[in-house]
């Protein structure tokens, strides 16, 4: 593509790479994205959860203040420490996500990438930059250098 010069030598298609293979690795960084934004979701269930696990103690407390002994020690007994799913606090489900799903898809990009594209990240993107940017247009630079 001949705009490519106006972009940054690191988001240069490599010689050879053809446009087909720059909207596959522009999929595939889209589908790791997507899967970033899951993870954090993960994350944010297991802070939330977490959250409400300790916040149960301001719970039982109240009610055993207010004189109900028995609610206040099924609250402890049934929910306080309780695993979210068989054998597991969110914690653990984080830790098998990651060993089993989010590793492996990581690595998996970032060898492909580095087979097909030199390494070079985010090519489809840095296309669609360089061709809906407006030249000469102090805030439609390239790079962070042209500003």
């Amino acid at each position: 593509m001949d705009s490519d010069r106006d972009m940054d030598p690191a988001h240069q298609v490599p010689d050879g790479v053809d446009e087909k293979t720059v909207r596959a690795l522009g999929a595939l960084s889209k589908a790791l994205e997507t899967t970033e934004r899951a993870r954090g979701h993960l994350y944010g269930f297991h802070q939330l959860t977490g959250t409400a696990d300790f916040e149960l103690d301001d719970a039982v407390r109240l009610l055993r203040e207010a004189g109900h002994e028995e609610q206040a020690a099924r609250v402890e007994r049934e929910i306080v420490g309780r695993n979210v799913i068989p054998g597991h606090w969110t914690f653990q489900i984080i830790e098998a996500y990651n060993d089993t799903y989010y590793r492996p898809f990581t690595a998996t990009e970032r060898d492909i990438v580095g087979e097909l594209a030199a390494g070079r990240d985010h090519l489809f993107e840095a296309r669609l930059k360089t061709a809906r940017r407006t030249r000469s247009h102090p805030d439609h630079a390239s790079t962070p250098s042209d500003t």
